[in-house]
């Protein structure tokens, strides 16, 4: 499971489909809806905070909007009703860590979408984020 804290704009059409599944699951996972994937890493920083659904369903929305905009049929259905306002904060360290991941896999997966993004130094976080100085966090399992 990846969420990712950058901008949804960023990721492949497997990528974006990729996300929204697996942000379906975490919302599952954060309204107590399934019993697996509880204590996963990635949703450690979702869940810390008071309302995680809401959390989710925002994270959600955004990569739905960015689905919508390249002509996806991402059910909004599927998202829960309550957003939270305001951003989470995130350090710049997760963020560029998680740049050079999605670079790594692109380079592999989609040597077209990798070229594009060769000229983007910093990279735009997912709406939901405020990026805050810091280093990756701790519950990335870096490699």
């Amino acid at each position: 499971m990846r969420l990712w804290t950058l901008h949804p704009k960023y990721l492949d059409a497997r990528g974006l489909v990729g996300l929204w599944r697996e942000a379906l699951l975490a919302q599952k996972v954060l309204s107590g809806v399934t019993r697996g994937y509880k204590h996963h890493p990635q949703l450690r920083r979702f869940s810390e905070l008071p309302n995680p659904p809401a959390a989710i369903a925002t994270y959600l929305a955004a990569v739905r909007e960015e689905a919508v905009q390249r002509g996806y049929n991402f059910d909004a259905a599927k998202i829960g009703r309550r957003r939270v306002r305001g951003k989470m904060k995130e350090t710049r360290g997760q963020l560029l860590y998680e740049w050079r991941h999605l670079k790594r896999k692109l380079k592999t997966r989609d040597v077209k979408r990798y070229r594009e993004l060769l000229p983007v130094k910093s990279p735009a976080p997912h709406p939901l984020f405020r990026i805050v100085p810091g280093k990756v966090r701790d519950w990335e399992k870096v490699r």
